[in-house]
Parts: C-alpha cells; sequence; structure tokens
C-alpha cells in the first residue's frame, strides 16, 4: 500500500514538491538544484520519477522500497526519498 500511495499521489508535481519540501535538508536542496538545472521544477523532476518507477519498476524495486519505508515516522515520505536516490539521474550523485 506504502508504494502504490507514494504512486498515486507523488506523480502530481505540486504533491512531489511539497513531499520534497517535507524531507528538507542537503538531498533536497541538491535535488532541486540538479532540477533547475535541467529546466524543471523540483516537484516535476520528482513526479516524472516517479511516474517511470510506476512503469519500469520491479517487483523486487517496489518491496525494496516498501521494506524501507514500513515501520519509519514518515513512510511516503521514506519511500519517496528512496525512488528518487535511486534514480538513474543520480547515478554519479552521492544522494
Amino acid at each position: 500500500m506504502i508504494v502504490e500511495e507514494i504512486i498515486h499521489t507523488c506523480s502530481d508535481a505540486n504533491v512531489a514538491g511539497g513531499a520534497l519540501a517535507s524531507i528538507g535538508g542537503e538531498f533536497a536542496k541538491e535535488f532541486a538544484v540538479r532540477a533547475l538545472h535541467i529546466n524543471l521544477s523540483p516537484g516535476m523532476l520528482a513526479a516524472l520519477i516517479v511516474k517511470a518507477f510506476s512503469d519500469q519498476a520491479s517487483s523486487h524495486q517496489r518491496d525494496e522500497v516498501w521494506r524501507l519505508a514500513h515501520g519509519t515516522d514518515h513512510p511516503i515520505l521514506s519511500g519517496l526519498r528512496h525512488i528518487l536516490a535511486q534514480s538513474t539521474i543520480f547515478e554519479s550523485s552521492s544522494l
């Protein structure tokens, strides 16, 4: 259910942008810099990554997001952060 909720809510750029703001810290700052570098808002880039994850993720990848998010204080934010950090957009990044 966690993964489906992330996909359902964070496929919207406004919601994804709000979630990024809630994650905050260096992660959100670095993400914003990368998004602006490719002329997208952070929320739009996050939504595109979530949509790509929805279309392309294997059951193993979905299970991994669930395992990492389940039981945390903020499972949606934890899962979203993992999805964004694992995106190939950030292969050379320390996110």
